[in-house]
């Protein structure tokens, strides 16, 4: 998938090359698609969300806590799921994600110590548990955080 190939779904945008009020001919003409009086027809039509001067759903809805920018969502992965990989293989996030363990990376793969490890690897990803890399080291592997 390309930046210059994205489209917006069909039948989502419509077209906006006619010009409104310039007569019954023109199939959008007199009232201009806005139908006969009322505040919607007039011109400072009320914002989205106003609700003729009741509290709006928006401002009536607690809040909550707050949702941290910086944070970043690590997925965990345990180590008897890296079982798959042949003996001495070099275990990569690209790796994991070929393999079906991980799905969508988004900012890094953490391995956890939970199971048991028969084979030596040599794993690279972006954080270890202490239990997690002692496991891998034990069997003369290398836990290498990238």
């Amino acid at each position: 998938m390309n930046l210059s190939t994205l489209r917006p779904a069909k039948g989502a945008k419509q077209s906006d090359n006619f010009r409104r009020g310039r007569g019954h001919g023109s199939g959008n003409g007199k009232t201009a698609g806005k139908g006969h009086k009322g505040q919607k027809a007039r011109s400072g039509a009320p914002r989205p969300g106003f609700e003729g001067g009741q509290m709006p759903l928006y401002r009536r809805i607690p809040k909550r806590g707050f949702t941290n920018i910086n944070s970043k969502e690590i997925i965990a992965i345990n180590v008897d799921k890296l079982d798959v990989f042949n003996d001495g293989d070099v275990v990569t996030v690209a790796a994991l994600q070929e393999k079906g363990i991980v799905n969508n990376p988004k900012d890094g793969v953490k391995i956890l110590g939970n199971g048991e490890l028969t084979k030596k690897l040599t794993v690279q990803v972006n954080a270890f548990s202490k239990s997690a890399a002692e496991k891998i080291e034990a069997l003369g592997g290398k836990a290498e955080v990238i």
